[in-house]
């Protein structure tokens, strides 16, 4: 199915790019998510019009990421676990976990799909670095701590 990007779509293209993708993808994800429409006549002639509007939106948006990106940087958390004695622990600690302590931490809203953790959730003590990735070009360093409530 052709599509019009109606933002830069990660491994896809830019704002106002006309990408071929599978029927799948653009009817359950991109179309929904608004990220992009069909690419008719009638829609290309209609982005064309929107596209100064769209591209001073999608500007907007890393120029926040970017805002939250500084206060995040170099931040360290810590997260209790209940653990055993020889450090694993008896649950994991999640993406979900990293992103309330980091907004409970930091006062700066971050989502649990903002989060990245290449490797699954933690089941050991320990410190971790990890990515927060607050837009598609911009990305925090993080520590996490993991510590064992007995």
């Amino acid at each position: 199915m052709q599509i019009i990007l109606l933002e830069k779509v990660a491994n896809l293209g830019q704002l106002g790019d006309v990408v071929k993708v599978k029927d799948g993808f653009a009817r359950n994800f991109l179309i929904p998510s608004g990220k992009a429409k069909r690419a008719t006549e009638a829609n290309l002639k209609e982005f064309e019009v929107r596209r100064a509007e769209l591209e001073k939106a999608q500007a907007e948006q890393l120029a926040a990421a970017q805002v939250r990106a500084e206060k995040l940087e170099g931040a360290r958390v810590e997260v209790a676990q209940k653990a055993g004695v020889d450090g694993r622990l008896f649950g994991s600690v999640t993406n979900a976990d990293i992103a309330a302590a980091l907004s409970k931490a930091s006062g700066i809203e971050v989502v649990k799909a903002e989060v990245r953790l290449p490797e699954g959730p933690f089941k050991m003590i320990g410190e971790y670095e990890i990515t927060v990735a607050l837009h598609h070009d911009v990305v925090a360093n993080v520590t996490v701590v993991v510590v064992g409530e007995h």
